[in-house]
C-alpha cells in the first residue's frame, strides 16, 4: 500500500468497528454514538526551559466513551503523536477495558515531544503544565490517565502531585501506574506482558501447541516485549530473536531474556549481544517461529508482508500492529492472532486493580494480584475464542463484539440524554 493509501490508525479502528458492528447487526443510532469519541481536549501550552526560554508544545487528552465507567488510558510523549492517534487509541482502550469486562470506559492521551533531550526539570515542567491543561477532564470518577510510550511512575506521580495541589488534598486514584509510595500497585510494572504470556499460554492450549522450546520472536524490547520475553521464557518458550529501536538480533539456539536485560543495562541496546546475527525488522517479523509478539508500534504487520509472516501465534503486545488487510490475510493463512484489546489488556486490568486499591486505601500482595489477574485474561481468552469458533470468524473480530455488545447493553439501559 501506498504512503496516499496508506490508512491512519483511527481509520483503521473504525474498520474494525464498522466489521463488528455489521456482523452483529447493531443499531444505527448505537453505531453513530459508538463510532466517534465523546470528548476531545487540544491544548498548546508554554514551558519554560533550563535556559530560560519558552517554547510552546501540543498535547492531547481524548475520552471515546464513559459509558460503562471513568475513562481509563494512558499518556504518550512522542513527536509522532497525533490526535488521529490519540482517538484511535482512545477507541480500543473502549473495546479492550470492555472485552475483559472492568468498569471502565476509553481514553487516551499525548503530547507532541521527543522527551529524551529534556531534563529531568524541563520534563516536570512540562507534565505539570500539560497535567494542569487537562485538568478539567481528570479525576477519579471521569478519566484516569496512566503511562505508555515514554513516560513512567515518575511522570505519573507529578501529574497526580498537580491535580492534587488544585485540589487541596491528596487525589491517589485519579492515575495508575504510579510509584508504590504514593498508592501505586503491586505487580503492574509487570501487568501487560504477564497478560502477553497469559493469553499465549491460552491460546497454545487451544491450539495444542507444545510451548516447550517453542520458536519465539519478540519484536520490541521495552517494558511489554521484556516482559513478555521473560515470562515466554519461563513458560518454556525458546527466545530466537528480539529488537528494538536500534535493529534486531538472531540466535536459532535461543537468547536468555535475563542476560539480554543485564547487557542492555550495560549498553542501552539489543543489537551488539554476543552471539547472535543483525536482523532487520522485515527480517525479524518473517522468521519462522511458533510464537510471535509484536510489541514496538501499530502497524507493523499489513498487506505487504502479512503472507510471509507465518507463526502459529501472533500475540499483540503493542496496540494495533496489525492493519485490516494484514489479517484477513493471517486468517487464511490459519494464524491465530490474539488481539491487542485482549492481550495487551493485563495493564489495563491491574491498573483497575490499583484504582480499587486507592479508593479503599486498604492494599493487596502482588501474589493475589497476580493471581487475580490470571483469571481475568483467561476468562477473558475464553470468552472471546468461544465466540470465534461459534462463529468460524478471527479472535479480533470476536473481541470487537463481545466488547461492543456491552458497551452498547449499557447505553440502552442508560437511554439518551435528555
Amino acid at each position: 500500500m501506498s504512503q496516499a493509501n496508506k490508512k491512519t490508525p483511527y481509520e483503521i479502528a473504525q474498520e474494525q468497528f464498522d466489521l463488528a458492528a455489521e456482523f452483529m447487526g447493531l443499531e444505527e443510532d448505537l453505531r453513530a454514538i459508538l463510532r466517534v469519541p465523546k470528548r476531545e481536549l487540544t491544548v498548546n501550552f508554554p514551558v519554560r526551559m533550563d535556559d530560560g526560554t519558552v517554547r510552546s508544545f501540543t498535547g492531547y487528552r481524548v475520552q471515546h466513551n464513559t459509558t460503562r465507567g471513568p475513562g481509563k488510558g494512558g499518556i504518550r510523549y512522542h513527536p509522532g503523536v497525533s490526535l488521529d492517534e490519540v482517538r484511535a487509541l482512545a477507541m480500543w482502550m473502549t473495546w479492550k477495558c470492555a472485552v475483559v469486562n472492568i468498569p471502565f470506559g476509553g481514553a487516551k492521551g499525548g503530547v507532541i515531544v521527543d522527551p529524551t533531550p529534556l531534563s529531568l526539570r524541563e520534563l516536570e515542567n512540562l507534565t505539570r503544565r500539560y497535567a494542569t491543561e487537562i485538568s478539567p477532564l481528570i479525576g477519579a470518577d471521569g478519566d484516569i490517565p496512566a503511562p505508555d510510550v515514554n513516560t513512567n511512575q515518575q511522570i505519573m506521580a507529578w501529574l497526580m502531585d498537580t491535580i492534587s495541589m488544585h485540589h487541596g488534598h491528596l487525589e491517589s486514584a485519579i492515575t495508575t501506574g504510579k510509584p508504590l509510595g504514593l498508592g501505586g500497585s503491586l505487580g503492574r510494572s509487570d501487568a501487560t506482558g504477564r497478560g502477553v504470556s497469559f493469553t499465549v499460554a491460552q491460546a497454545a492450549k487451544f491450539l495444542e501447541l507444545d510451548l516447550d522450546d517453542a520458536p519465539t520472536v519478540v519484536q520490541g524490547f521495552g517494558n511489554v516485549g521484556s516482559v513478555s520475553a521473560l515470562m515466554l521464557h519461563e513458560l518454556g518458550c525458546k527466545i530466537i530473536a528480539i529488537s528494538d529501536v536500534n535493529g534486531g538480533i538472531y540466535n536459532p539456539n535461543g537468547i536468555d531474556p535475563h542476560a539480554l536485560i543485564k547487557h542492555i543495562k550495560r549498553t542501552r541496546t539489543v543489537v551488539d549481544y554476543p552471539g547472535c546475527d543483525r536482523v532487520t525488522n522485515d527480517e525479524l517479523l518473517e522468521l519462522k517461529c511458533d510464537v510471535l509478539v509484536p510489541a514496538a508500534l501499530e502497524e507493523q504487520i499489513t498487506g505487504a508482508n502479512a503472507d510471509r509472516i507465518r507463526p502459529k501465534i501472533i500475540a499483540e503486545g503493542a496496540n494495533g500492529p496489525t492493519t485490516p488487510e494484514a489479517d484477513r490475510i493471517l486468517f487464511a493463512n490459519n494464524v491465530m492472532v490474539v488481539p491487542d484489546i485482549l492481550c495487551n489488556a493485563g495493564g489495563v486490568t491491574v491498573s483497575y486493580f490499583e484504582w480499587v486499591q486507592d479508593l479503599q486505601s486498604f492494599f493487596w500482595d502482588e501474589d493475589e494480584i497476580n493471581k487475580r489477574l490470571k483469571l481475568v485474561m483467561d476468562s477473558s481468552f475464553h470468552a472471546v475464542n468461544d465466540r470465534a469458533q461459534a462463529h468460524r470468524i478471527p479472535l479480533r473480530q470476536a473481541a470487537n463484539i463481545l466488547a461492543i455488545e456491552r458497551v452498547a447493553e449499557a447505553t440502552r439501559l442508560r437511554g439518551i440524554y435528555p
